[in-house]
């Protein structure tokens, strides 16, 4: 049986996976990552995102 790797997260698999894909697919900052997640309504920490770019990304 395979893990979740999203089993310790609280936020759904779906804005993380969206998140890192931000930053990693287009040259923006964490904070810009923040701000375009704000304003599709969901409120996360610019933190947040680096650690899940650390965990998921490349």
């Amino acid at each position: 049986m395979s893990k979740n790797p999203f089993r310790y997260f609280k936020t759904s698999p779906e804005i993380i996976q969206l998140g890192v894909m931000m930053y990693v697919r287009f040259p923006l900052s964490l904070r810009n990552v923040e701000d375009l997640l704000h304003e599709r309504g969901i409120d996360i920490c610019h933190e947040s995102v680096r650690l899940w770019v650390d965990r998921f990304g490349t």
